[in-house]
């Protein structure tokens, strides 16, 4: 039944992939993934233009996918969807939630579960939105710039691609994050070292004041 959907999809063209995006990033099991593949190859002069109305529509249902999160919970999730997909980025998000999104956009995972388990683990919503537009906006136009570039020839190169993302893009942008986020730890230890030096310097000055007097 679910194949037959995404198949009926596919006729609506740019429409189809718009829809099958929004509920891609919600319930949908099936990634948007093969629809935007599908409609590439049958016309690679609008790969770009399906690769932007796709990532749009799919960072429009993100929000709606948070949402479900919240309202069900995780003993529904696991009813609702598959369990090692669940564990398997339920551990991502116990480690890091920002990395968790970021691989969550390469991995067979469905990005659904991420968008998901954001909303039931109180995961910022502005922080999953942000590092949902960057990795799926990797997703979406690495596909739709192949096509652009190599046209039907493209079909054979988007696996391969998808593959190197996963093992060399998705790492590299999760040990930025870690960077990111050491870095930001420093400034905010340097600032409140700053702060409690001041702090020691004024102490320091009022004793001074208070033997004179």
């Amino acid at each position: 039944m679910l194949q037959s959907i995404a198949e009926f999809l596919k006729e609506y063209g740019a429409w189809g992939l718009i829809i099958h995006s929004f509920i891609d990033a919600i319930i949908f099991p099936i990634p948007a993934f093969f629809t935007q593949v599908s409609l590439s190859l049958v016309n690679p002069e609008d790969a770009l233009w399906l690769a932007t109305v796709g990532y749009i529509a799919c960072l429009l249902g993100t929000p709606f996918g948070y949402l479900i999160g919240r309202i069900l919970g995780k003993a529904i999730l696991y009813r609702i969807l598959k369990q090692q997909w669940m564990d398997a980025a339920t551990k991502l998000f116990q480690k890091n939630g920002e990395a968790a999104i970021l691989i969550g956009a390469f991995t067979p995972i469905p990005f659904k579960v991420f968008t998901i388990l954001s909303g039931f683990l109180n995961f910022p919503l502005w922080k999953l939105l942000a590092y949902a537009a960057l990795g799926r906006a990797v997703k979406f136009y690495v596909v739709g710039v192949l096509f652009h570039l190599f046209g039907q020839a493209a079909e054979g190169m988007v696996q391969e691609v998808s593959l190197y993302l996963s093992v060399i893009v998705a790492p590299l942008l999760v040990l930025g994050v870690f960077l990111k986020r050491r870095y930001d730890k420093r400034n905010s230890r340097q600032a409140a070292e700053g702060v409690q030096q001041q702090e020691t310097v004024e102490q320091a000055h009022a004793a001074a004041n208070q033997t004179m007097d």
